[in-house]
Formats: structure tokens, sequence, C-alpha cells
């Protein structure tokens, strides 16, 4: 039988696997933006487990908002890698620094 305690506890490790990925990788773009999109499964999952355990449907309708901007934003950040690359050759984190205003 799982218990809200397990899927709170996966979520919890999805999460710190992905603050590692963000503080181990600074380098590639890529990388960044999959460690954020594994962030926010993460809090997908306490949202639906919550939801599930509780009774309640609002978590699970807060998670489909999550989803469309979670994937709005991968639209737009790759359309972003794109042309940097395009532009620079490379999508390394260390050379984009030049843009800082």
């Amino acid at each position: 039988m799982l218990t809200l305690t397990h899927f709170l506890t996966l979520g919890a490790v999805l999460f710190c696997l992905s603050v590692a990925g963000i503080f181990i990788n600074r380098k590639n773009v890529i990388v960044l933006l999959m460690c954020i999109e594994l962030m926010l499964l993460a809090v997908n999952m306490n949202f639906i487990a919550f939801s599930h355990f509780n009774g309640d449907v609002a978590g699970q309708v807060f998670v489909f908002f999550i989803l469309t901007v979670a994937a709005a934003e991968a639209a737009i950040g790759l359309a972003i890698l794109v042309v940097l690359f395009r532009n620079r050759s490379s999508i390394n984190v260390e050379d984009l620094d030049a843009m800082k205003g």
C-alpha cells in the first residue's frame, strides 16, 4: 500500500536531484532547462499526491496550469537557444555572459 509519505519522498528526491543538477552543471544551458523541468515535475507530483489523498481536485487542476507554463517555457527557451547557437556557435553559459546589461 502506497502512502502519502512515499509520494512526498519521491517528490523530494526528484527536487533534490534537480537542484543538485543546477548547482553541479553550470555550463550547458540545455541541461539547466532539463533540471528546471524536473523541478516542476517534482512539485507536480506533490500537488497530485496531496490532491489524491485529500480527495480534492484543485491540486490536479493546478498541475495542468503548471504543465502549460512549463511547455511554453520549454518552447520559448529552446527557440532562444537556437538563435543564440546560430549567432555565437555555442550554448555555453560562460559564453553568454557578454549579454549582461
